[in-house]
């Protein structure tokens, strides 16, 4: 269980055996939690991996109450614009065309593979966290945010309004508005405006998407069902020029998700 009075602390990952932590977590959250699997998944190792990782940096929320080894209660991958020529391509992409971001001139950074213990949540672990990204948000002036984010499970009808309803409400605007590639292009669409129930349709919403929005977030067109990774998945987009000053101030001290 977490301390009660935990004493965090946000890092980027430094050498091979943060990176062990950050996909040691992951593969906690991601596969024995929420079942995902893929052949980049060491079942015998426990970790969560791919060949991505070593060209993004890694947020890491350390608990320094906790025992050393075991202090990474929450992770984020990060890929800016002007790292992403060493691999050649965003980790998105292979799920959605980001061909509008990448010609906007705008200076981007992918998010991604974000989890957290489950023994820290609902509590002050992820407004550390945001703070922290917040902070390398700054610093690397990023203009645009992107990455995807899921639901649990592949059962589109089950998640039917909720996606319903980010596509009536949340859909970006052209200039931001990637799409899911045609080949695996799942709609969105799949109820009127009028005929969601929308408190239980947000509901329905993970927390970390719905954080997004509040800090005026928006959703790609489309989604992606991730059969290996037991997920669905929608791509964020979150113009930083685009939030209100209240936004920008809870952006800027984290936020609850």
């Amino acid at each position: 269980m977490a301390a009660l009075q935990p004493d965090f602390a946000v890092r980027l990952a430094d050498g091979p055996e943060d990176l062990r932590a950050a996909q040691r977590l992951r593969y906690e959250v991601f596969v024995a939690e929420l079942g995902a699997d893929g052949p980049h998944v060491d079942h015998d190792a426990r970790l969560e991996r791919d060949e991505f990782d070593p060209y993004f940096d890694h947020l890491l929320l350390e608990d320094l109450s906790r025992p050393e080894g075991d202090r990474v209660v929450a992770v984020y991958r990060l890929l800016r614009d002007d790292q992403m020529p060493a691999i050649g391509r965003y980790y998105s992409e292979a799920e959605y065309d980001l061909t509008v971001l990448k010609n906007s001139g705008r200076k981007l950074m992918e998010l991604g593979r974000s989890c957290l213990h489950a023994d820290y949540r609902g509590g002050a672990a992820m407004l550390v966290m945001w703070n922290g990204l917040a902070e390398y948000v700054a610093a690397h002036g990023i203009e645009v945010l992107f990455g995807t984010a899921s639901f649990h499970g592949t059962d589109v009808g089950a998640i039917a309004p909720s996606l319903a309803l980010l596509h009536h409400r949340h859909l970006a605007p052209a200039e931001l508005r990637v799409r899911a590639v045609a080949d695996h292009f799942q709609s969105m669409d799949l109820l009127p405006y009028d005929d969601i129930d929308r408190r239980t349709a947000m509901l329905g919403v993970p927390a970390l998407i719905k954080a997004y929005l509040r800090l005026g977030g928006y959703v790609g067109e489309g989604a992606f069902v991730d059969h290996d990774f037991n997920t669905t998945d929608i791509c964020l987009v979150m113009d930083t020029e685009r939030l209100s000053a209240t936004q920008k101030s809870i952006y800027s001290k984290g936020l609850k998700s």
